[in-house]
């Protein structure tokens, strides 16, 4: 028996505006996704923070009629436009939902997953078997029309060697794609998945033109409502209006990414009239320059965990968990996000938000005492260890981490910050070489506690058996016993000191003030452009 849905109920996910508990100042981050997948990207990877609807915005776009460039600023330019072979925030901050789009969507003010290329699904009874039944009269951007055909190719896609980023694993349940017929797309999995619709809604779940796909990093073709039209590196990225579209046309006829390298100039480049928009403060601390009637502030609340990670390898002086305990006592969190990001934040204490349904305040663990990271550091015979905290040149990262020198040499470590250029030289030895004690980056994917942390492969070198086991479990099980298990997970990754949970990012926008549909919360990965308009 199979139960029609449009929005299908028992993936609800609760992607609920928590408005609440943390508010203000974004910033850029990057990485991960959800249960059991193998890894993720990182603002470190790309930069950009994963904006989104979230849950909530200032307003609805009206539809097309206007000639009007709007201009967003940024920071932390992408390395590339493929987001199937480079890790990273920014491209689908970027193109999601914007130029590629997805069978499923998740709805900007309620939180749950919606149709977007499929009008509508059907989940079999036993939650193996999805079928999608496509709009008609899509098109993508090259003209040709999308059918299941295209959509069969893109999810068989992302299980070949063509994706090489460690998010594909999102889809390793599935076991196969068809297509009966022009507008219907089948998808099997090997086992029940609480987490699989989900995925279909990031950029696993992209639909690509069959013919589509031969320059990817610089020439995208999808279905959304925006095209890709040019990129001046070090500069910024233009996309226009798709007058095709099949849905509600874009206020906007083009829109203007420009990304800038320094807080400074992000701000500057707002109150003189150079942009509309800035995406995500920089320096969170300069907000009084807006303030006033000028401009409008939008504060709300993010997906973006900054994780102080802690390389384990064996060997690696972090391999020893006394020590990493010891790190994580060192650190006044308050003091340290009162200092490098002007007090605008949540702490949390492990790897979930308070937007997700299993979230726990868990900043009781580690509670802020140096004389205890002293002695256990003694009971190790670790006084002195040498750390090499190596650090993306992201404004956040670099305020944070002189803040987490000093603390950590306080309780007797000896610390070395290096800062590497983001996003190809922190990718290249952090991310790829894994040649670091600790790194700083803001983790933004949505529901990226496995991707982050249920795979010893991944640069935070973090997947014990039990810990995925937990994950294994919250994904087959009942949505109750996917809570309880994810909430079990996030206290073992938490009390195994896998890492230090520095603080969960504000999302925090200034633009002109009458620039409507900025998103209150950025809780998924995509910045949806074709929201904006000016009221």
């Amino acid at each position: 028996m199979m139960q029609r849905m449009t929005t299908s109920p028992r993936t609800r996910l609760l992607l609920a505006t928590i408005t609440t508990t943390a508010l203000l100042a974004g910033c850029n981050a990057g990485a991960g996704s959800d249960p059991v997948s193998t890894g993720s990207g990182t603002q470190g990877a790309d930069g950009g923070t994963a904006t989104d609807d979230g849950a909530g915005s200032t307003g609805t776009a009206a539809p097309g009629g206007s000639d009007e460039t709007v201009r967003v600023g940024l920071v932390a330019e992408p390395a590339s436009l493929d987001f199937t072979t480079t890790d990273g925030a920014a491209i689908p901050q970027l193109l999601l939902d914007n130029v590629y789009e997805t069978l499923v969507t998740v709805d900007a003010d309620s939180g749950e997953i919606v149709s977007a290329l499929a009008e509508e699904w059907e989940v079999s009874e036993d939650r193996l078997t999805y079928t999608f039944t496509l709009k008609d009269g899509v098109t993508f951007s090259d003209g040709s029309e999308f059918t299941a055909e295209d959509a069969v190719f893109s999810l068989e896609r992302v299980k070949s060697d063509a994706w090489t980023i460690s998010l594909k694993a999102q889809l390793d349940v599935v076991d196969t794609v068809e297509a009966p017929d022009d507008g219907t797309v089948v998808i099997t999995l090997s086992q029940p998945s609480n987490r699989f619709l989900y995925a279909l809604t990031t950029r696993v779940g992209a639909m690509f033109d069959t013919e589509g796909v031969d320059d990817l990093a610089n020439t995208p073709v999808g279905t959304g409502p925006y095209l890709f039209t040019d990129w001046q590196r070090g500069s910024r990225i233009t996309l226009e209006r798709n007058e095709d579209y099949h849905g509600d046309v874009p206020y906007f006829s083009d829109v203007e990414m420009h990304y800038f390298r320094d807080a400074n100039a992000l701000n500057n480049a707002m109150l003189t009239d150079a942009i509309d928009v800035v995406s995500t403060v920089q320096a969170p601390e300069s907000l009084v320059e807006f303030e006033g009637g000028d401009y409008q502030i939008i504060e709300g609340t993010t997906n973006g965990e900054v994780v102080l990670s802690m390389n384990q390898t064996e060997g690696m002086p972090l391999a020893d968990p006394l020590v990493r305990q010891a790190v994580r006592h060192a650190i006044d969190h308050q003091a340290l996000m009162d200092t490098c990001w002007a007090g605008r934040g949540t702490l949390i204490g492990s790897m979930a938000p308070p937007t997700d349904p299993w979230y726990e305040d868990r900043t009781g663990d580690y509670p802020f005492d140096p004389e205890r990271a002293q002695s256990l550091l003694a009971e190790a015979g670790a006084e002195g260890t040498a750390l090499r905290l190596r650090i993306p040149t992201l404004p956040y990262a670099v305020s944070c981490g002189t803040v987490v020198e000093s603390m950590l040499e306080e309780a007797g470590f000896d610390v070395t910050v290096d800062e590497l250029e983001f996003p190809s030289a922190w990718l290249e030895t952090v991310f790829t070489s894994k040649d670091f004690d600790m790194s700083i980056v803001a983790h933004v994917e949505p529901r990226d506690m496995a991707s982050v942390f249920g795979n010893p492969d991944y640069y935070t070198t973090y997947g014990t058996e039990e810990i995925q086991a937990l994950l294994e479990e919250a994904d087959t099980g009942t949505e109750e016993e996917q809570v309880s298990k994810m909430q079990e997970a996030a206290a073992l990754i938490s009390e195994d000191a896998a890492a230090d949970f520095l603080f969960l990012l504000p999302n925090l926008m200034v633009a002109d003030p009458d620039i409507t549909g900025l998103p209150e919360n950025a809780i998924k990965e995509s910045f949806d452009l074709s929201s904006l308009a000016r009221g």
